[in-house]
Formats: structure tokens, sequence, C-alpha cells
């Protein structure tokens, strides 16, 4: 059996209660996620958690810390992911900025509001991470390592 586990990152952005989020189109319908996507070659985890938040809100963030590491299984699919969670603080809109295919926009959400789209969310990572940052789970970024 080829396995592979799938390398992402993804970013919690919190301003005063609310948090960015992506809403994209999954599968013919919207949904909701954190700014989050695959690792590329040649580019590490934070630069990957840089540029995926760019390409899916338009903001420039600034990693602050890792929020957690976490295994997931999609049951649409059965692939696994591995996400690198990070916290980040804005820095930049471009309100201007071509966002990726599929992306419909970005949101800014308290976490009251997403626990009423539920329905909505691409996966159940999105309240566990955003609980996780606010149960202060930050660790620093030095336990992203550089390759050798």
């Amino acid at each position: 059996m080829d396995w592979k586990p799938h390398i992402t990152v993804a970013t919690i952005v919190e301003d005063n209660g609310r948090f960015l989020m992506v809403e994209e189109s999954k599968g013919g319908r919207a949904v909701l996620n954190q700014p989050a996507g695959h690792l590329d070659p040649d580019e590490t985890l934070i630069e990957a958690a840089v540029r995926e938040t760019l390409e899916e809100t338009g903001w420039d963030v600034e990693p602050t810390s890792v929020v957690g590491i976490y295994l997931y299984t999609a049951p649409s699919n059965g692939v696994t992911y591995q996400r690198v969670c990070f916290a980040a603080k804005a820095l930049n809109h471009r309100p201007d900025y071509q966002l990726d295919d599929g992306i419909l926009g970005a949101k800014w959400l308290t976490r009251d509001e997403l626990l009423e789209q539920r329905e909505y969310w691409r996966s159940e990572l999105i309240i566990r991470c955003i609980d996780d940052y606010l149960d202060g789970h930050h660790h620093s970024l030095t336990l992203i390592r550089p390759s050798l």
C-alpha cells in the first residue's frame, strides 16, 4: 500500500475576537475554513502559511506562534492531512489582490458566528484550531526547524 499524508498549513488570524476565515467552493458548495493549503516544494512551513493566507484572503500576515500539529483523515476521500496551524498577526490588506481559484472571499467571524454556521465548515479542524488558540496553545516558531 502506498500511503502518503498530505502536509498542509493553516493560519489563525484574530482581530478583537473575530477570526479571518475563507469562504471557498468545495464539491459544489460554499464552505468555511481558515486560510490553509498545501506545502509547496522548496518552501518552509512558515513561508507556506504566509503565502496561503495572502492567496486566499488578500492579507499579508506575520506568523507569531505554532498553535498545533494535527492529523485529519477526510471522510469524503480517505486522504490523511497533517496540518501545522500557526497564529499570525494581520499586517496589511490588499483589497485588489487576485485570490486563488475557488475562493469566494474572506470573512471576519467570531467563534459564536462560526458555531452558528457549523454546516458550512470544511472540517472540524476549524473549531479545534481556534479553541486551541483561545486556550493559549502558542508555541515558539523555533519549534519549526529549517531543513538541512
